[in-house]
């Protein structure tokens, strides 16, 4: 059964695989950035190579969807996979059901914020392209716009990721072991939220962690720690700035991506209208 890491792009999902890798798979307790890939992401070509002949055809995919995640549980086991697709229907076809999903982490960040690190991470020239991205409510991520320097792009499939709008209230929704962590949250109070998680996954799996596991792995996935880990080692997910032809820092401002310091007034004024609703709702504006 599959647990998603369900997220929109720069929200924070790498950060939680992180911590979910140090405290599953780690036995020292220690992120290592090379390997979270134990955690994979979905969907992926070799998910449908015997499913489908043409990876191009986004209806013919769809119709695989249920029918990929069928044979990845067909192990009988736990999975987590990462995700930035929309959790939606095309042509009739769901993109997961009850019967592959246990559960749903369901990572959301302030789209004030999200905009900034899209900027960055997809070589945005300008705040107004980086709005176009966040607001395009038939957005793909595909192989041009995926620019990691040390990923197999041969693996890459197209993935619906729609407006952040949509994409938040498309996973709000699902009705099973549903579990919403704020981005802001993971910086503001690290402790409680990485808890809410492990608590969460008490409750579904077989598995129980102690107090000083939890506090290690909490400590030990700061963002701060991460951003040395990367400096020091490298990351493969770090993507390439198409305008300076050279690496962008993944982990990139974190606490320091603030808004009120880097958004033009113009563009604020736009997110906030064009995601006035999902934005009240929590509680990133009052109005």
């Amino acid at each position: 059964m599959i647990i998603w890491l369900a997220s929109y792009p720069k929200s924070g999902n790498t950060w939680i695989r992180s911590f979910l890798y140090t405290l599953l798979y780690s036995n020292n307790k220690e992120p290592d950035l090379d390997k979270i890939g134990v955690i994979d992401q979905y969907p992926l070509k070799r998910n449908f190579t015997k499913l489908t002949r043409n990876f191009n055809n986004f209806k013919e995919i769809s119709n695989n969807w249920i029918t990929s995640q069928e044979i990845l549980n067909s192990d009988k086991k736990i999975k987590f996979l990462k995700t930035h697709h929309i959790f939606c229907e095309y042509f009739g076809n769901k993109f997961t059901n009850l019967n592959n999903t246990l559960g749903v982490i369901h990572i959301v960040r302030d789209p004030r914020n999200v905009i900034t690190s899209i900027k960055n991470h997809y070589s945005k020239d300008t705040y107004e392209k980086a709005y176009d991205f966040i607001t395009d409510n038939l957005h793909c991520i595909d192989t041009e716009n995926i620019s990691h320097s040390n990923i197999n792009k041969k693996d890459i499939l197209d993935t619906l990721i729609s407006s952040w709008a949509n994409h938040y209230n498309s996973w709000k929704k699902f009705p099973k072991n549903y579990l919403l962590v704020k981005y802001e949250d993971l910086i503001q109070n690290p402790h409680d939220s990485f808890k809410k998680i492990t608590n969460y996954l008490k409750k579904l799996i077989n598995i129980n962690f102690s107090e000083k596991e939890i506090n290690k792995a909490i400590e030990s996935n700061s963002f701060l720690n991460l951003k040395k880990i990367e400096e020091r080692d490298g990351f493969k997910e770090k993507s390439i700035n198409l305008n300076k032809n050279e690496l962008n820092n993944f982990f990139y401002l974190g606490p320091k991506n603030k808004w009120q310091n880097l958004l033009p007034m113009a563009i604020k004024d736009k997110l906030e209208e064009a995601f006035f609703k999902e934005m009240k709702e929590l509680n990133y504006i009052n109005e």
